[in-house]
C-alpha cells in the first residue's frame, strides 16, 4: 500500500460551524505524527477525513500520491485503532484480526498466516482463541492494533488509543507502539492525542491544533524548546509565560532587565519571554528575579516552587531539587536563569 498523507487546505464545516479550517500538513512516509490538542481543537476531525468518515467542505485528501478525497473508506488502505478497541465480543481474538482481511476479500488460505503474524507483532499470539472478555483493557488494545496491522496498511490510524487504559498500562503500551514503529518502518501513523506525554515519547513531529487550525509543527524537541506561539509553549509541556518589552540588548520585565536573544525582534515592540520551570534555578545567578514564595509542591525527585514575582502580578514556576528544607509560604526567594534557556515569542507569530 502506498504511504504518506497530505492535507491540502482541508476545511470541514457543520452548518455555519467550522470544525477544520484549511489544514495544511504532510506526514511523510514511515513517519508518526501525533495531532495533539485540547477537546474541539479538530485533531479527530482530521483523522475522520483521512479515514473516509467526514467529507471535507473544502481541499484534498492524498494517500502516498493518490487523491482519496471522494474514496469510501475500505478503498483507502488504512487501518485505524479507536480509544474504545470496537472489538466484536462474540468472535474470538483470531476471527476478529481476520475481520479486515475478510471484508477485503483476502486470499482466504493466506488469512492464518496473516493473523498469526499481526498476533505476534503485538505480543497476543497465545491468546487466538479467547473472547475479547477474557483480555484486560490492555490486551483489548493490542488485538485491536493487531486487526489493524492484518491488511498491511500503508496508512496507520489512531485515534486516542491509550485513554481508556490506567497510567501503568498507557506507559506499557506506548513503549509497545515505539517497537511496531520500529518494525515497520514504511507505515505512516498518524496520532491522535491530548496526552502531551504520549505526543512527545511517540512522534517523530507534533502538529499543535487549536480552535480549528493549526497552530504549530515541529520535532518534538523544536516544539519544546523553541515553541513559535504561546499556546504551544503552553500546551506542550508547561512554560513561564512573562511579558517583556523588547530592548536593544535584551528585554524589560516590570522594570528588570533580563539579557536574552532577541532575534529579529524589533527594540520596543512587546514580546513573551518563554522559560521552562526546569530551567529556572533557585537562588543568586543571571538573570535574577526577586519574589515571594506563594505554593511548595514535593514531586517525588523535585521540588515544585511557585514564586509571585512583579509585586505578586506573575507567578513563575521553577522545578528544582529536592531540597532538605523548603523555604517558607511568604519568605523572599531569588530565581534565575540562563540567556540560552529562555524564548522569546513575538505578538502575532504564528505557527500555521
Amino acid at each position: 500500500m502506498s504511504s504518506g498523507i497530505r492535507f491540502d487546505a482541508v476545511s470541514v464545516a457543520y452548518g455555519k460551524n467550522v470544525v477544520l479550517d484549511r489544514l495544511d500538513l504532510t506526514v511523510e512516509p514511515g513517519e508518526v505524527m501525533a495531532l495533539l490538542g485540547p477537546s474541539g481543537s479538530g485533531k479527530t476531525t482530521a483523522l475522520r477525513v483521512v479515514a473516509g468518515f467526514v467529507k471535507p467542505a473544502s481541499g484534498r485528501v492524498f494517500i502516498g500520491d493518490r487523491d482519496v478525497t471522494a474514496l469510501p473508506p475500505y478503498q483507502r488502505g488504512i487501518g485505524m485503532v479507536v480509544q474504545s478497541y470496537a472489538l466484536f465480543p462474540h468472535l474470538r481474538v483470531e476471527d476478529n484480526v481476520a475481520f479486515g482481511l475478510k471484508a477485503q476479500k483476502a486470499d482466504r488460505a493466506g488469512i492464518p498466516a496473516r493473523v498469526a503474524e499481526a498476533l505476534e507483532m503485538t505480543g497476543m499470539a497465545s491468546y487466538a482463541r479467547r473472547h475479547p472478555r477474557e483480555l484486560s483493557g490492555g490486551q483489548q488494545q493490542r488485538v485491536a492494533i493487531a486487526r489493524a496491522l492484518a491488511i498491511r496498511p500503508g496508512v496507520l490510524l489512531l485515534d486516542e488509543p491509550l485513554s481508556a487504559l490506567d497510567a501503568q498500562l498507557r506507559s506499557g503500551m506506548l513503549a509497545e507502539l515505539a517497537r511496531l514503529h520500529r518494525e515497520l518502518p514504511d507505515v505512516s501513523i498518524l496520532y491522535v492525542t491530548h496526552d502531551q506525554v504520549e505526543a512527545l515519547t511517540l512522534a517523530d513531529r507534533i502538529a499543535v491544533m487549536d480552535k480549528a487550525r493549526l497552530q504549530d509543527c515541529g520535532t518534538p524537541q523544536e516544539l519544546y524548546r523553541r515553541p513559535r506561539t504561546e499556546f504551544t509553549a503552553s500546551f506542550v509541556g508547561n512554560a513561564n509565560l512573562l511579558p517583556v518589552e523588547v530592548g536593544p540588548g535584551g528585554v524589560r520585565f516590570d522594570g528588570i532587565e533580563l539579557t536574552v536573544d532577541t532575534g529579529s525582534l524589533s527594540a520596543g515592540t512587546t514580546a513573551t519571554l518563554c522559560v521552562r520551570p526546569h530551567l529556572v534555578g533557585l537562588g543568586e545567578g543571571p538573570n535574577a528575579l526577586r519574589g515571594t514564595v506563594g505554593e511548595v509542591q514535593w514531586r517525588g525527585s523535585t521540588h515544585r516552587l511557585y514564586v509571585d514575582v512583579a509585586g505578586g502580578r506573575h507567578r513563575v514556576k521553577a522545578d528544582v531539587r529536592e531540597l532538605r528544607e523548603t523555604p517558607a509560604l511568604g519568605s523572599d526567594v531569588v530565581l534565575h536563569f540562563a540567556a540560552e534557556d529562555a524564548v522569546l515569542l513575538g505578538a502575532g507569530v504564528s505557527g500555521g
